[in-house]
């Protein structure tokens, strides 16, 4: 399948339509504004994490999210649970490797969970380049390498891992080891409104439950998010109601408003 506007277009008519179940095992600090990008953008959020229900609930979700943002044994326990079900059954789940690099424990839970082969993993460049390279680097959540300085390194670990792999930055960059997809879009005070990286994540997994083609998924997750908040820095003094607009433009996005801002460029690995 080509990755064409159409294409994106069309998934995010499903998504408006379908409107799946996201099982999102995520963060204390993305929790809100996750659960409400996803209703905005009509899908359905579940912030279910622990263990005594994770997997059970995996088995009911369209999509499931594995954010390593507050890790504890106990969060840990229930994304490898969730996503060991999600895996078995051929349910999408998304890897959202916050902070990777930063200390032994992250990068031992994010190995663990890569046995259950991921759909999609999304993080900054600095994240992608931790897990790529295996070794400790970057300084915590915020990326300080340009996403398409990393391309190479993606392009390696989705063929590696089989996993579409999503940088996201300045240009955001979604490769599946063959194909290389640039997206453009959103508004430069997004870095300064807490977990939007993480909501986007779950923007994510909301499309890979309605697009087989997980390339095609995270490219519209990446572009409907660009797309909201690039209509919302109109509007916004700063980055409080950019948040509060964002959520606005994202309920009223429809086919025509989408279709005028993608900007998307495709390449061969």
């Amino acid at each position: 399948m080509n990755t064409d506007v159409a294409s994106i277009l069309d998934t995010y008519g499903e998504l408006r339509t379908g409107r799946p179940l996201i099982q999102c095992i995520t963060n204390f600090v993305s929790m809100d504004v996750t659960a409400n990008v996803l209703n905005a953008a009509g899908a359905s959020p579940a912030m279910v994490h622990d263990p005594a229900e994770a997997g059970e609930f995996a088995a009911i979700a369209g999509a499931v999210v594995a954010n390593i943002g507050t890790l504890s044994p106990r969060w840990v326990e229930g994304m490898s649970a969730a996503v060991s079900v999600a895996h078995e059954r051929g349910i999408p789940w998304v890897l959202d490797p916050v902070a990777v690099g930063a200390t032994s424990y992250r990068r031992a839970t994010v190995a663990a969970l890569l046995v259950s082969q991921p759909t999609v993993i999304r993080g900054n460049a600095s994240e992608i380049l931790s897990i790529a390279s295996e070794t400790a680097s970057g300084r915590g959540v915020d990326s300080d390498i340009a996403a398409i300085d990393a391309v190479e390194r993606a392009v390696g670990l989705a063929r590696r891992t089989g996993a579409v792999v999503a940088m996201t930055g300045k240009e955001d960059v979604v490769t599946d080891g063959r194909r290389i997809v640039t997206v453009r879009g959103g508004d430069n005070r997004m870095p300064l409104v807490t977990a939007l990286g993480c909501a986007v994540t779950a923007l994510v997994a909301a499309c890979c439950a309605v697009q087989s083609d997980a390339l095609i998924a995270s490219v519209t997750g990446l572009a409907v998010m660009g797309a909201a908040a690039e209509r919302a820095g109109v509007y916004a003094a700063g980055p409080g109601s950019l948040r509060m607009h964002l959520l606005d433009e994202l309920a009223a996005l429809d086919r025509e408003r989408l279709a005028a801002s993608i900007d998307v460029t495709v390449a061969t690995a």
